[in-house]
């Protein structure tokens, strides 16, 4: 999506990219992000890769680095996106809006113990490293 951008857009403002790659490239970078979560550097990387290449195609920032790109542009990383992304399901599981429920994934400190509050979560172990690991095809 992002060629077809770059080999088919000729006025390439800050506002038109990245309209563009909010509409046609970001949710392939973000599709079910909260679900399998890349953990790997190298996925990361790779996706990080992507946004930084999307930043690369308008000619105003030459200069400058990846982050002030960004500001430039009002994006923000991949990275904080995800982070942003799991405290609003974490928010929902609180509020009871989202169908997981909180227990699943989180023990509660119930104690109120000094100057403690009473949200306090923990994340909970796993016996198995099934969530580690994504499913391999095949099996």
């Amino acid at each position: 999506m992002l060629g077809l951008i770059r080999r088919n857009v000729n006025y390439k403002s800050k506002e038109v990219i990245r309209g563009l790659y909010n509409a046609l490239v970001r949710p392939h970078l973000e599709y079910c992000v909260q679900a399998w979560s890349p953990y790997l550097k190298k996925d990361i990387r790779l996706l990080e890769q992507v946004q930084k290449n999307a930043v690369r195609i308008i000619p105003g920032l030459k200069g400058d680095n990846y982050e002030d790109r960004l500001r430039e542009i009002g994006l923000y990383s991949l990275k904080r996106r995800r982070l942003r992304g799991d405290l609003i399901e974490v928010y929902k599981m609180f509020q009871g809006i989202s169908k997981v429920k909180l227990d699943d994934f989180f023990t509660l400190d119930g104690e109120s113990r000094g100057r403690r509050h009473s949200k306090k979560i923990f994340k909970q172990g796993c016996r198995l490293n099934v969530r580690s690991f994504p499913l391999v095809s095949g099996l």
